[in-house]
């Protein structure tokens, strides 16, 4: 991996949100523009990109599994818990004060490990945030590779995401260099219909 893969993904899997963490401004490794001429810009939409892609559909598909194998291990633990109190309640008249500090020292254990576990899971850089960075590396990698293509191709100094955190106010399609990075990709670069309407994703492509 060279170092235009390795600052994307730095950025992509950074501190931020894993959705919205899509900004990221990239500098093209070859600089063929005199320092005089005005740097070249331009910006691809990668929520639409994501959207075309087998493999992006194919990792959310599995973090899916994931996350719901693991919701359920939770609840089970929970489960299991409510068990225990609902026992415990029933039989406490019956126990002697040592019995009584038995069951529930092993009641608070169980909840202590369910809530653990959970924090383990879903916690912030958990196992379900390490899965999702794991899952999501080869659609980045390919979306990155067409990138630099695009970027050499067209002599770009900086790319935009629409899709990051970063607010574009107003863009301009002919700035717009999704539909190269799709083509490099083997995607569709037709728009996707929402609710029976096409999309307004303009087509006008940049030179």
């Amino acid at each position: 991996m060279n170092s235009f893969d390795n600052q994307l993904l730095s950025v992509k899997f950074g501190p931020l949100p894993m959705k919205k963490a899509l900004f990221f401004v990239l500098l093209c490794a070859v600089w063929t523009v005199p320092s005089a001429q005005a740097q070249k810009f331009g910006y691809i939409d990668t929520e639409f990109i994501f959207s075309k892609m087998p493999e992006y559909q194919k990792a959310l598909t599995e973090i899916d599994k994931f996350a719901d194998k693991w919701s359920k291990d939770i609840q089970d633990k929970y489960v299991e818990i409510d068990k225990l109190q609902k026992a415990y309640q029933a039989e406490e008249i019956l126990l002697t004060e040592e019995m009584k500090r038995d069951r529930q020292r092993i009641i608070s254990e169980k909840e202590r490990e369910a809530r653990e576990y959970n924090n383990k899971v879903f916690g912030y850089q958990g196992l379900l945030f390490e899965k999702k960075k794991e899952l999501m590396k080869a659609p980045w990698e390919l979306i990155n590779r067409a990138l630099e293509k695009v970027c050499v191709q067209k002599k770009l100094d900086f790319i935009f995401d629409k899709a990051s955190d970063f607010v574009m106010l107003y863009t301009n399609p002919r700035h717009d260099y999704s539909d190269y990075v799709m083509e490099e990709l083997g995607l569709d670069t037709k728009p996707t219909a929402t609710n029976g309407n096409p999309t307004n994703k303009a087509t006008v492509k940049p030179k």
